[in-house]
């Protein structure tokens, strides 16, 4: 080769260069989203007071209401106490608004056209999405976390295997609601109707995931229907936030309304799918 001529390099030595380029862009990205939200002390005080209302409030508030005594008999919706019950149902509240209310980054930045620059990089739009939501899945995971480590008050006793399975949960569910969240800031442009749509979002799935109380897991779908609202029902198990609940409550309490195997299956398919979209979507900006 001569001094003329360019050194091009071969194809598979390009790409192999590009690979280092990515991960270094993708970190920078993630986290830019994990120190942005660990100086927000608001989202922080929100993280810590959530949890500590709901258990303390809500679990102890209306736990004596939790068991019944009919003809004398005491009844037991489920065998656990109504802290043990909602205690699951708190971390993926934690996460759900912490996901969620993470992707107004995506608003910010388009407001103050940090996202223009980033796009025009040579950064693909792929690894742009992935970093940020990465960084809001660390973000909610972290605040899922500081509720686990109410376990002992609440009186769960976690083996090492328990959490392992609950983290993997985390994740997942943590993933799929940012990439949720990414959609509505996508079709949202002002941070407070970000503020009041996804308020609009969070507490229905909630609320409807059978997360404060119980479908009693030994009545058939039709029993169910008859014994609760049928609209209720058909909800309930139409929400997939109501199997990432079942998910988390039978790696930490050992207990599930339904079939074991829907909670991973259905978390695995809503990251996939909320990603996939937030993608597209992505890719338009």
């Amino acid at each position: 080769m001569t001094a003329a001529e360019p050194r091009t390099g071969r194809p598979d030595d390009r790409k192999r260069a590009i690979v280092p380029q990515i991960l270094v862009g993708l970190y920078a990205i993630w986290l830019r989203e994990v120190k942005r939200a660990i100086r927000d002390k608001g989202q922080l005080i929100g993280g810590v007071s959530r949890p500590l209302l709901w258990v303390l409030i809500m679990g102890i508030g209306l736990n004596p209401y939790f068991r019944g005594e009919i003809y004398g008999e005491v009844r037991f919706v489920v065998p656990y106490t109504y802290l043990q019950f909602i205690f699951p149902a708190v971390i993926a509240l934690n996460i759900l608004y912490t996901s969620v209310q993470s992707a107004v980054s995506v608003i910010w930045d388009r407001e103050f056209g940090f996202l223009r620059e980033v796009l025009v990089s040579p950064l693909p739009r792929w690894a742009v999405l992935l970093g940020k939501v990465l960084g809001g899945t660390t973000v909610a995971m972290l605040h899922g976390c500081l509720v686990l480590a109410l376990a002992r008050f609440v009186d769960v006793a976690l083996a090492p295997l328990d959490i392992l399975k609950a983290v993997g949960l985390m994740f997942l569910l943590a993933f799929g609601l940012t990439s949720l969240g990414v959609i509505i800031a996508n079709r949202i442009r002002s941070f407070e109707g970000f503020g009041v749509f996804s308020n609009v979002v969070i507490l229905p799935l909630y609320f409807t995931s059978s997360s404060i109380f119980p479908l009693d897991p030994a009545l058939t779908g039709a029993q169910a229907r008859v014994r609760y609202p049928e609209w209720l029902v058909t909800i309930v198990e139409a929400n997939p936030i109501t199997y990432a609940v079942d998910a988390l409550r039978g790696a930490l309490i050992h207990f599930h309304q339904f079939d074991p195997r829907l909670g991973p299956i259905i978390l695995v398919a809503m990251a996939v799918v909320f990603f996939a979209i937030a993608l597209l979507e992505f890719r338009r900006a």
